[in-house]
């Protein structure tokens, strides 16, 4: 004979258990960028307060939403959820095995040329625009609002708007 859990104590372990994977004041997280911006307020474009480096444990001091206030010692800002994790994230390295960062790289692996590979498989994918391409798409970024951002951001349900 089979027991049914009835649904108030499955509801209960489900709750449990996803109170062990939520970013909750007091708790702590890990960076999961090469380098993680905490800004100064809890916004998509508010001023930088500081920096943290990939992998850096730190505590969250407040939510609000998708934003999490956190510190590592002197250094505190805000951050949007999405760039924390629970659990300390692996080293990332690039498909050649180094690091992605620029100071895991060595100046003979950055001194690689790749100008002649490039050009080559842009002229063989008809991609000879491409840099001309980029840099009308950062004219335009330059062009925009940090309004007309935010408010891009909120109609889409974007960043701290989801």
């Amino acid at each position: 004979m089979k027991r049914n859990l009835p649904a108030a104590a499955l509801l209960a372990a489900l709750a449990t258990a996803s109170a062990l994977f939520a970013f909750e004041a007091g708790g702590f997280a890990f960076t999961k960028r090469i380098e993680t911006k905490l800004l100064a307020e809890p916004k998509a474009l508010a001023e930088a307060a500081g920096t943290l480096p990939f992998g850096r444990q730190v505590k969250i001091e407040e939510t609000q939403g998708a934003w999490l206030r956190v510190s590592e010692g002197d250094t505190a800002g805000w951050v949007f959820k999405g760039n924390l994790a629970l659990t300390k994230p692996a080293e990332i390295k690039g498909l050649d095995g180094l690091g992605l960062s620029a100071s895991q790289t060595s100046a003979t692996a950055a001194a690689r040329g790749l100008s002649t590979i490039v050009n080559e498989y842009a002229a063989a994918r008809s991609l000879a625009s491409a840099q001309g391409d980029l840099e009308w798409v950062i004219g335009e970024c330059a062009s925009l609002t940090t309004e007309e951002v935010d408010a891009y951001l909120q109609a889409q349900k974007k960043g701290e708007y989801q």
